[in-house]
Order: C-alpha cells, then sequence, then structure tokens
C-alpha cells in the first residue's frame, strides 16, 4: 500500500511538499506515480518516476512547477509542488505501476497503476 501525505491549505504562488510512504517489497521495482481529483472531475495524472533511473515525467499543467522524487531505501515518495494555482486544488493521490515494464506512453494511464491510498488534500486559494 501507498499512503500520501503533506496537504494542506496553501495561497496561490505558494510551496507545498506532498510525501507518499509505501509498504511491501516491490515498490524500488516500480515506476511511482502521483495523480489528483479534483470535484466532480476525473482523476488525472500529475507525474511519475520511473524506478530505473530516477527519470520524471511530468503532466503538461504542472511541468515547470512540480518536481517529482523517490527515495528507495526509505520507500517513500515526493512531490514538491511550487507556484501553486487555484487549479490544483484536489486530492492528491500516490500510487506505483502493476509492473516494472511501463512503457512511456502508457506513464499517464490509471491502470498501469495500483495500491491507490486515500489521498491528500490540497486547497489553493486564490
Amino acid at each position: 500500500q501507498l499512503q500520501a501525505c503533506g496537504g494542506g491549505l496553501v495561497q496561490a504562488g505558494g510551496s507545498l511538499r506532498l510525501s507518499c510512504a509505501a509498504s511491501g517489497r516491490t515498490f524500488s521495482s516500480r515506476d511511482m506515480a502521483w495523480f489528483r481529483q479534483a470535484p466532480g472531475k476525473e482523476r488525472e495524472f500529475v507525474a511519475a518516476v520511473r524506478w530505473r533511473g530516477n527519470v520524471p515525467v511530468y503532466a503538461d499543467s504542472v511541468r515547470g512547477r512540480f518536481t517529482i522524487s523517490r527515495d528507495n531505501a526509505k520507500k517513500t515518495g515526493y512531490l514538491q509542488m511550487n507556484s501553486l494555482k487555484f487549479e490544483d486544488t484536489a486530492v492528491y493521490f500516490c500510487t506505483k505501476s502493476r509492473t516494472s515494464s511501463v512503457i512511456w506512453s502508457e506513464l499517464g494511464r490509471a491502470y498501469q497503476y495500483d495500491a491507490w491510498g486515500q489521498g491528500t488534500q490540497l486547497t489553493v486559494s486564490s
């Protein structure tokens, strides 16, 4: 299981870092991702980091503002969020890929991931 934490209320333009604690033995050999879901909207991909090489991938909406990272030794992932906007308000979920061989074009697909936790709420005030 993965559990996200660190959400809160932030003013627009502010920063926040989310953390994701993983359990089990496969975290280090799985891609890790963050998704978010705003009220009334579908869950959307935010960012992913490859288990091999720690290569990050970002959604266009957050590229340049968010930074994803991971520490396999601690079984922990992070999402550093800067220059926050009102439209970043959502529940943020971290997750890991079902397999160790997700192709690049599939990294943003929610069905490639399992072990969804409860998520953590980020509210950005305008």
